[in-house]
């Protein structure tokens, strides 16, 4: 068979049949209701043997739009009249003989646990989409509902760290091209959900000290894992009293929020603090050798390694 699309002038005059339809459409959306979780339940336990369907309502099943309408619809659930309890599905069918999607009930088999649904992606039979579980006991003259709706989802877009959309909506998710991150809009924040700074070289010369062992910080999905390294005093020497600031310098992205503390282990056995100070003091990303002994001109410090979160 040759190659064809639709809709066009050479495809039968640019008509489309409900099968076409549903292959180019059924990716244009998720399959599921449109809002999110913290709105009110599609499907709840209507009076009796019932569940209502409640009005307002809108989904997309294989691109075919659903809407439940102005007021709620009822629908009747088949008495239990075994002596096990029978789980239910409420649906959205689409169903490719009348190519409309209505709210349904999927009924169980009673004590085999909710049916399995139906999803054909043929040109025949019918697609389910979940929105509630019913649960009917065994000669129960009402129904306990527990909502189970899927939602469509959002599309990832492409941004930069200051063009993220201006009016985004719950489940947004955005990738910086300009920072590699990967994150998502959860309702009032932008939070990230990955990142990767690769390994960062934190060194920043002072004359007092020179650098043994390379100070690196890696930030992985707001983790900054920063190791210390080693450092010489070629500098004077100078008494426990006196504070020292090292060689290093930590980029403002990757700040603690608070102060950061370290042991640091010094030349003779002995024992010292080390202060990563916090975004927004006056000495915002150094380090300072705060507690200690006495430092003599050739001592060594070797800070442990410490982690934080941006």
């Amino acid at each position: 068979m040759a190659q064809d699309s639709w809709p066009s002038p050479s495809h039968a005059s640019r008509a489309v049949t409900d099968t076409e339809y549903e292959k180019m459409a059924a990716r244009f959306s998720d399959d599921g209701v449109y809002g999110d979780p913290t709105d009110a339940a599609v499907a709840s336990a209507g009076v009796g043997l019932n569940v209502t369907v409640r009005a307002e309502a809108r989904a997309s099943v294989r691109g075919h739009a659903w809407y439940s309408g102005t007021t709620p619809v009822n629908l009747p659930v088949s008495a239990n009249a075994t002596g096990s309890t029978r789980t239910d599905w409420v649906v959205l069918r689409l169903d490719r003989s009348t190519w409309q999607v209505r709210a349904v009930i999927r009924e169980g088999t009673a004590g085999a646990g909710a049916p399995a649904l139906v999803q054909d992606t043929g040109d025949i039979g019918v697609f389910e989409v979940p929105l509630a579980l019913v649960t009917v006991p065994a000669g129960a003259s009402a129904v306990s509902v527990t909502r189970a709706e899927q939602y469509v989802g959002t599309r990832l877009r492409p941004c930069t760290s200051t063009s993220r959309p201006a009016m985004p909506r719950r489940g947004d998710v955005c990738y910086e091209i300009d920072t590699g991150r990967l994150v998502l809009f959860n309702g009032s924040a932008w939070i990230t959900v990955y990142s990767d700074s690769g390994v960062i070289n934190v060194s920043s010369a002072l004359s007092s000290w020179t650098v043994g062992i390379t100070p690196v910080i890696w930030e992985r999905n707001g983790n900054v894992h920063f190791r210390l390294g080693e450092f010489d005093r070629v500098g004077s020497s100078f008494t426990g009293a006196s504070d020292s600031r090292l060689p290093v310098l930590i980029p403002a992205g990757y700040r603690p929020t608070h102060h950061i503390y370290a042991v640091a282990y010094l030349t003779g056995s002995r024992i010292g603090r080390v202060t990563v100070y916090a975004a927004g003091n006056e000495r915002a990303g150094q380090v300072w050798l705060t507690q200690h002994p006495g430092i003599s001109t050739g001592d060594v410090v070797m800070p442990n390694s410490v982690s934080w979160v941006v």
